[in-house]
């Protein structure tokens, strides 16, 4: 996924004014759209509950309405603090798609809470009061309350300084638990709510942009064909196996996403920028995924982990398990964030499909940013195991600099450095079409 071009910065002024925009839209659709649906809801002969057994040990925490109640002061202000209308556009379409999504699972799925809410008096009794005056025992799953949390801090989370994270963390854990400790929602609810959150952000990324570049490559088709098969796959098991097996739809979705990244999608499913920060939906949607990348990593660890010195300006290898004496690191991978033994060098990322040849443009780009790289000193290149993507781009980078005449050269010299280099027919035709395209005309 490419970053998001730097908007051009808009004035506060207009920014609050699309703001207060927003919200005079927002306010009347969230309550028109939320409240038919419980009065929709209060009208069927039979609604059921699902709750497991061991909520009824849920204490009731009358004060824990306040940090609930909370909520609705940060879906005001997340309009106000965005830095650009591109952000927060795209945020307000995240509040409808929040609304329109939970909507659609209370009337597909309604559900209503269980437990008898005991009386309370105080400012807690009359904040309890004022929330059953628009408010029913149904609309449980998703929770609304909690796609909105999630949606919310990460909008805060980006605009919170350093030193007032911690509190922006443990307001947000507060209302987590609120929506429990007040009997609002049952703990299903709260699953379904956070799952829903995660992939609305998700699909309306803010820091990048989704990409679609068709393409006729058959080992593109081949490794989506087997992606589809696991994530179709898992998705049977979970409903066959019911129960906890509903889990395995969290990997079915993770494959479907890199499904459709084989396909078209390319490397944008992963939602990593040229800083090598993953957005925090992709990390967790996208999980079961890095794990296996992970667990794949450690297998050929004793193989790739080792740098392969090129020249005096490259070193080749995977993903840094070690401190590097590097001055600057070209990162290639996509599924992983950027190594912490980067930190402090100059950097950039730019993320490729694993197994997925580079097409000449990406090659163009990798090797125009390894050469801007190489004036900081040496270069430490890498993907996940060094062996495809991040030696592609070393291998054109050599023709580019003149230390190699063709492609032939190139991999020879890198293969002589790191003899467990992996480049199919189809990587090399790629490198042959770029050197005729590119070669060394763009010194």
């Amino acid at each position: 996924m490419t970053d998001a071009a730097l908007p051009l910065p808009a004035s506060r002024r207009r920014r609050w004014g699309f703001a207060l925009l927003w919200l005079l839209f927002l306010a009347p659709f969230f309550f028109l759209t939320y409240g038919q649906v419980n009065t929709y809801t209060a009208s069927l002969p039979s609604v059921p509950s699902f709750a497991f057994g061991w909520e009824t040990h849920i204490p009731f925490l009358p004060w824990t309405i306040i940090p609930y109640w909370s909520i609705d002061l940060f879906y005001g202000l997340s309009l106000f603090i965005c830095t650009s209308l591109r952000e927060q556009c795209i945020h307000g379409l995240r509040l409808v798609a929040a609304s329109l999504v939970a909507c659609a699972g209370f009337l597909l799925f309604p559900l209503k809470f269980s437990f008898p809410r005991p009386q309370t008096d105080g400012t807690a009794g009359w904040m309890f009061d004022q929330l059953e005056m628009f408010d029913l025992p149904f609309n449980q799953a998703p929770s609304l309350h909690i796609i909105l949390l999630w949606l919310l801090w990460l909008r805060f989370r980006a605009h919170t300084p350093q030193k007032w994270r911690w509190f922006l963390h443990l307001w947000s854990v507060l209302i987590l638990i609120s929506v429990l400790t007040t009997w609002q929602h049952h703990f299903i609810d709260v699953i379904t709510g956070a799952a829903a959150g995660v992939v609305i952000s998700y699909l309306l990324p803010i820091r990048t942009r989704w990409q679609w570049s068709p393409h006729r490559i058959r080992r593109g088709y081949q490794l989506a064909g087997r992606y589809a098969i696991i994530s179709l796959v898992l998705t049977i098991a979970a409903v066959v196996i019911d129960g906890q097996g509903w889990w395995l739809l969290w990997p079915a979705l993770t494959f479907l996403c890199i499904t459709a990244g084989y396909l078209g999608a390319g490397a944008s499913v992963f939602q990593k920028d040229s800083a090598g920060r993953i957005s925090p939906s992709a990390a967790i949607l996208l999980l079961p995924y890095r794990l296996a990348a992970l667990i794949s990593y450690y297998w050929y660890a004793k193989q790739c982990r080792h740098p392969s010195i090129v020249n005096e300006h490259i070193t080749l290898g995977g993903y840094p398990a070690a401190p590097l004496t590097a001055a600057a690191v070209l990162d290639m991978t996509g599924e992983f964030p950027r190594s912490r033994y980067s930190t402090g060098l100059a950097y950039h990322c730019q993320p490729q499909l694993d197994l997925f040849p580079l097409t000449e443009e990406q090659i163009e780009s990798a090797v125009n940013n390894l050469s801007r790289l190489v004036r900081s000193g040496q270069v430490y290149v890498h993907c996940k195991l060094g062996y495809t993507r991040s030696t592609t781009v070393v291998v054109a980078w050599l023709i580019r600099a003149g230390l190699a005449d063709n492609v032939e050269q190139a991999l020879a010299a890198v293969r002589q450095a790191r003899p467990q280099i992996v480049l199919r027919e189809q990587t090399i035709a790629a490198l042959t079409r770029w050197a005729a395209r590119y070669g060394k005309n763009n010194e």
